[in-house]
Parts: structure tokens; C-alpha cells; sequence
């Protein structure tokens, strides 16, 4: 498969990196794990195969091979030579056929999967790209060929069904760090995504939450879905290609179901969370 174009961000992510967060390698892949795993299992993928994240759209790409090819994440389409596709129709690409993602108008994040997976070289086990952290295979760009692997499972049917609404959380670690009154704020309050988030995190605007403790916090280990709470008060949730370690309070951690959601959150978007039972 020939790229012709990459549009705003178009990463290589599986399922990540594990095994290397002592060394200070975060484990990176695919920000939104959910989505991710019904591409593959869409198109028959192993569960850890690689796949193309294309964020707001404008991936534009040329078969060489007759192909399986589905699209997960947001409501953006697959066109077929300028022809549009359903939303996360599984589509059969013939020999020399021109693939576009489309622009969503929901959703921020989609993942592009082709029977066999992309079989690029991993780096330390994952073929998922860390921007960030400048780990694993070059980010794709124009002119570029991806390999396609070996078709190995069955293609199976996926639920794009899921929940709306308030993030969920588990409180703590270090909800004591913070007032009753900033938990309190926390899980009422609205916030608003902020232009500077990334696959590192989701930064946001709201209230500030005041610390009950003045110190600062000894450096510790963090995860995905963490809620770090920085010196201005305003949260950060952490994604997909955070650091493994952080200084900053974390008052609470997204579910796993929250923290997918969570990786398709626009600029501008409004969130609020409410405790998990």
C-alpha cells in the first residue's frame, strides 16, 4: 500500500509497547484501544496487528494488491476511487484502487485496517509509533510503502455501540491531596478540551482544584486514564503515549471504556465525570 497523502496526523498503533515502562518506554499504541481492536477483529486481524490512526481525516492511499480494508473510531468513511463506503463497512479494494478517510464529523481519531495487518519492522516489540517519546517506525509520509502481512484469523463481527455521557472514574490515588470541596468540584463541574491536548493527554479548562496539601508529590508511577492534576488545577488526562512516571497528584483514573471515549475528544468538547460503582 503506496501513501499518497497522510492528512493532519497519520500514525502507525497496535496494541503497544509492553514489558518496557522500567526503562522509561511508555507503553504508546493505540489511543483509542476500543476501536482499535474492532478494526482488526473486522477484517480477521491477529488482536495485536498493526493499523493505520488517522486523526481528522485526509489519509489518501493507492492498493497495489486487492485488499480487505475497514475503517472504526468516528462516523468518517472509506472512499473507493471517490466512491463513498459505509460507516465501518468492511470493504473489498481491488488492484490499483485510490482509498481516502474522510473528514468526521464525529469523533476525532479513526483506525484503518487492512487484512494481514501493516507488517512493518516492531522496535522493542510493537510497531507503534511514539511521537513523543521518538520510539518505533517512522511516521508515515508521502511516497512511503507499507507493507501488507499474512492473513491469519476470520473476519468477525464488532459493536460500535457505546455509552454517552459523563466520564467514569475511580477515585485516587490522590483524591486526599485535594479539598472535599475540589473532589466535590471535580465530579460536578464542566470542563471544556483545550487546543494543546494530544495522544499524551487531554488537557482541560475549568475550575481549579485546590490541594489540602502543600508539598509537592514524590515522583511515582502513572497509566493510562490517569487524572493528573498539575500546580494551575486543571486537569490532564492521560492517554495513550503519557510518560511513565509523573509528579503532579492524580485525582482519579478513567475506567478503561472512559479513557476510549476520552481519545476521541475534540477541541471545544465539554466533558464532566461522575464516580464509577
Amino acid at each position: 500500500m503506496r501513501i499518497l497523502r497522510t492528512g493532519p496526523l497519520t500514525v502507525l498503533k497496535d496494541a503497544g509497547r509492553l514489558g518496557h515502562a522500567h526503562q522509561g518506554v511508555p507503553r504508546s499504541g493505540a489511543v483509542d484501544r476500543e476501536a482499535y481492536g474492532r478494526a482488526n477483529a473486522l477484517v480477521g486481524n491477529q488482536p495485536g496487528a498493526a493499523v493505520l490512526e488517522c486523526t481528522l481525516g485526509g489519509l489518501r492511499v493507492v492498493f497495489d494488491e486487492p485488499a480487505l480494508a475497514v475503517l472504526t473510531g468516528t462516523d468518517a468513511v472509506l472512499t473507493v476511487d471517490g466512491e463513498p463506503t459505509g460507516v465501518e463497512q468492511v470493504v473489498s479494494v481491488p488492484a490499483g484502487a485510490t482509498v481516502a478517510v474522510t473528514m468526521p464529523k464525529l469523533g476525532l481519531r479513526s483506525y484503518l485496517a487492512v487484512r494481514g495487518g501493516f507488517d512493518v519492522p516492531p522496535v522493542l516489540g510493537s510497531r507503534s509509533t511514539d511521537r513523543i517519546g521518538r520510539v518505533g517506525p517512522p511516521q508515515p509520509a508521502a511516497g512511503d510503502i507499507l507493507p501488507i502481512g499474512t492473513p491469519l484469523g476470520a473476519p468477525t463481527a464488532g459493536d460500535a455501540t457505546r455509552r454517552e455521557g459523563p466520564l467514569e472514574v475511580d477515585l485516587g490515588p490522590r483524591d486526599d491531596w485535594f479539598t472535599p470541596a475540589a473532589v466535590e468540584t471535580f465530579l460536578s463541574a464542566e470542563y471544556v478540551v483545550l487546543p494543546a491536548s494530544d495522544s499524551v493527554g487531554v488537557r482541560l479548562d475549568g475550575p481549579a482544584l485546590a490541594r489540602a496539601r502543600p508539598e509537592e508529590l514524590p515522583t511515582e508511577g502513572v497509566v493510562r486514564g490517569s487524572v493528573q492534576v498539575p500546580p494551575d488545577g486543571r486537569p490532564i488526562l492521560f492517554q495513550s503515549d503519557h510518560p511513565v512516571t509523573g509528579g503532579y497528584p492524580v485525582i482519579a483514573v478513567l475506567t478503561p471504556e472512559s479513557a476510549d471515549r476520552a481519545a476521541q475528544l475534540r477541541p471545544g468538547a465539554r466533558v464532566r465525570f461522575i464516580e464509577a460503582f
